[in-house]
């Protein structure tokens, strides 16, 4: 073999390398010690969700989570970007994307969700404050940079980002492992709005099943879930601000 061949191969192993840390999928296998670190992540996770949202033990965790997302994904992944802020081959698609998911959101919580909900418990409760922003812009633009900092970026690198990856990495990162991780992460993600009540979780949990299958049928691009969650609440930040949703 030739010296170029010899270095071009080594170029072709180290892109598959970082192919395999940063979207689902991956061809390589990972160790038991691996496995068990990502349990104890995802165990740690859970409860940083449940002891602020039930409990309200432990501060917000969605700025915790997202360091220590950031900060896994650097030390074990080899990059901040293994959650999924790899560069997209295309952007349109990207939005595209982003754009169905976001729509299929909203459609399935009008025409589904809160019909079936409304049979067992009450509406689903505003987070608080968003009743002040009923024709008020300046509550509007507040409410609209929260949802693009705190929820779409915040909110997507804590549980699609970093949660979903660690539960596919207890069951080795197989495709079953990924799906499982999709429902387990769903709950949690309900569980991260305890507070709307029964009928917002629920609602809830079915956004974090549509945001993370997105996550996965593009392999790995996090900014389709951004965009994604972005679009969903400045919807519903439209909707109050002209007074076209109770």
């Amino acid at each position: 073999m030739s010296e170029g061949d010899l270095n071009a191969q080594v170029r072709s192993e180290d892109v598959g390398s970082q192919t395999d840390a940063s979207i689902p999928f991956p061809g390589r296998a990972l160790s038991l010690v691996q496995r068990l670190m990502s349990l104890g992540e995802l165990a740690v996770g859970a409860g940083i969700v449940i002891g602020h949202n039930v409990y309200r033990a432990i501060p917000n965790e969605v700025p915790i989570l997202s360091v220590l997302g950031l900060l896994s994904a650097r030390v074990r992944d080899g990059s901040w970007r293994a959650v999924g802020f790899r560069w997209p081959v295309s952007w349109k698609k990207t939005v595209l994307w982003a754009l169905a998911a976001a729509a299929l959101r909203i459609l399935l919580s009008a025409l589904l969700v809160d019909p079936i909900t409304a049979h067992f418990w009450p509406p689903a409760v505003a987070p608080k404050g968003m009743n002040e922003i009923a024709g008020h812009w300046q509550a509007a633009l507040e409410w609209l940079g929260l949802v693009w900092t705190f929820a779409a970026f915040g909110e997507e690198i804590s549980y699609r980002g970093y949660l979903l990856r660690r539960a596919a990495d207890v069951g080795g990162r197989s495709r079953l492992a990924w799906w499982a991780g999709v429902l387990i992460v769903a709950v949690l993600f309900g569980y991260g709005h305890y507070y709307k009540g029964p009928a917002g979780i629920i609602d809830s949990g079915v956004a974090g099943l549509i945001l993370a299958a997105a996550y996965l049928l593009s392999e790995g691009n996090l900014w389709i879930c951004v965009l994604a969650h972005g679009f969903i609440d400045t919807f519903g930040v439209i909707m109050l601000f002209f007074g076209w949703s109770s």
